[in-house]
């Protein structure tokens, strides 16, 4: 078996998503590959939707169901024990990907030697092989092989995991797998799995058709998403250190914790939550300093936080109070001033 593709489901059948994204595996160019489909125990009709394409295309599909939601990470673990390609991609359910895409990614690989191949990918609001637009998913300085420099570069860049397949044998020789059940686990798996690959290559086209809806889980802010994000984080913290990979790595892993655990949750937290509470914003930074004490003086965060996100951070340093006031009485007055039309 070529490829084992796997692809976590939770409640995507309304709209036909489910189905566009299968319809885009099952009629992939290739021959010598499996489609794993784990239901995340749906409340919809996802179950009977996949059980279709199983009878129609009973040497391609194997879906596997279990009664207790484990999230993303959970269904690509179960995915991942059934497993027998010598390759191993993902893909969300609501996404889909072009004919030919595990053809072009596992000819680079040959071509190459590569033991982890991507791609770019599309971002869409319907479902169309129309190309929208076009996000780059990794640099070129992040490809070839895998040196000191180019594992920092994919610590703190690591892109998406579903936009990638994978060495099988790398995955089970280091027993790499997902966090289970919170959202977010590719925060913590795709920069720690990307140490353990040796050679990176890319397909220099958007094979992969990212879907952007109302009901994924990027557009709803939830202080139960922010949770999960922060342990996403405190997860890659402890592999790192088990692993061995604390001395070789610590400024990447530091402004990478950072990053996530704390930037991007504060600022989204406290603009996509109606009603941000002072307690979580004092106990997120308390979380930070608990972990990284000195971050403000790692060089990438000094290189690439912004220098207004940088401001915040310093203010709640010294007051949460202040900080949490200034900051939502500044985003309403430029509402206010946005609705104004100045």
């Amino acid at each position: 078996m070529r490829i084992s593709v796997i692809v976590p489901v939770y409640n995507m059948a309304a709209e036909g998503k489910l189905a566009y994204c299968m319809d885009s595996l099952v009629g992939q160019t290739i021959s010598d590959y499996e489609i794993i489909a784990v239901d995340d125990a749906s409340t919809d009709d996802s179950l009977a939707v996949l059980r279709a394409y199983e009878r129609e295309y009973p040497d391609k599909v194997k879906v596997i169901h279990y009664d207790v939601n484990k999230r993303q990470g959970g269904a690509k673990n179960i995915g991942l024990a059934a497993a027998s390609g010598e390759w191993i991609g993902f893909i969300d359910s609501d996404d889909w990907v072009t004919p030919d895409y595990y053809e072009k990614l596992l000819a680079r690989a040959e071509e190459t030697g590569a033991d982890m191949v991507g791609c770019d990918y599309s971002l869409v609001e319907e479902h169309t092989y129309e190309v929208g637009k076009v996000v780059q998913n990794n640099s070129q300085d992040q490809t070839g092989l895998l040196d000191v420099e180019k594992h920092k570069k994919l610590i703190l860049r690591s892109g998406s995991m579903v936009i990638k397949i994978y060495k099988h044998s790398v995955i089970l020789e280091n027993g790499l797998c997902f966090p289970e059940g919170i959202f977010y686990e590719d925060n913590c798996a795709g920069p720690l799995w990307s140490l353990y690959f040796t050679h990176f290559e890319k397909v220099e086209e958007p094979l992969y058709y990212y879907y952007q809806h109302q009901v994924s889980t990027v557009h709803a802010v939830t202080e139960a998403k922010c949770r999960d994000r922060m342990r996403a984080e405190e997860i890659f913290y402890e592999e790192c250190r088990s692993r061995g990979f604390w001395n070789a790595y610590l400024p990447e892993i530091e402004y990478r914790f950072t990053e996530l655990y704390y930037v991007n949750t504060l600022f989204s937290y406290m603009l996509g939550v109606k009603h941000p509470r002072r307690r979580f914003v004092k106990e997120l930074r308390q979380g930070q300093e608990k972990y990284f004490p000195h971050f403000a003086e790692n060089p990438y965060y000094q290189r690439y936080t912004g220098a207004e996100e940088q401001q915040f951070i310093a203010l709640q340093a010294k007051s949460d109070f202040a900080f949490y006031w200034y900051y939502r009485l500044k985003w309403a007055w430029r509402g206010l001033r946005k609705r104004l039309g100045k």
